[in-house]
């Protein structure tokens, strides 16, 4: 049983520092045992999710902060995203239609859809006015 002590960064709502917020999950994920993909896999989620709080939540005001946290028991290595901005509603969300949106060459709109499809489970939290996305990768 691998376990990972909770670790967090909390970064600027900004696009300058996504390599930054990869950087941290992919040293903490390849540690847990990940192989390369999966870690790349992990890494395209927190990335879209941490691009979806700039945003949407936040709508590119870089004077906000994320909170990013990671940590693992057993064999589930789990990510959080927090922010204080705007709420997303899971429940409204439709899912793209993949094939549609690359004959028409369409530009973004598949973020939720990524992070669904390369995690193995999202929960959307919201307490208060805090939001988070947890987002957990089984070994």
């Amino acid at each position: 049983m691998k376990r990972i002590k909770e670790q967090s960064i909390s970064v600027p709502a900004s696009t300058a520092y996504i390599s930054a917020v990869r950087d941290f999950v992919g040293l903490y994920a390849n540690q847990f045992g990940f192989n390369d993909r999966e870690v790349d896999d992990i890494r395209l989620a927190v990335d879209e999710a941490y691009t979806n709080v700039i945003k949407h939540a936040y709508q590119y005001d870089e004077n906000q902060r994320v909170l990013i946290s990671i940590g693992a028991v057993s064999d589930e290595f789990w990510v959080s995203i927090t922010d204080r901005g705007r709420a997303f509603n899971p429940e409204l969300y439709a899912e793209p239609d993949i094939k549609e949106r690359i004959r028409l060459r369409k530009r973004g709109g598949v973020g939720v859809y990524l992070i669904r499809k390369l995690m193995d489970a999202v929960e959307y939290n919201n307490v208060g006015e805090t939001n988070e996305i947890r987002m957990t990768k089984r070994r």
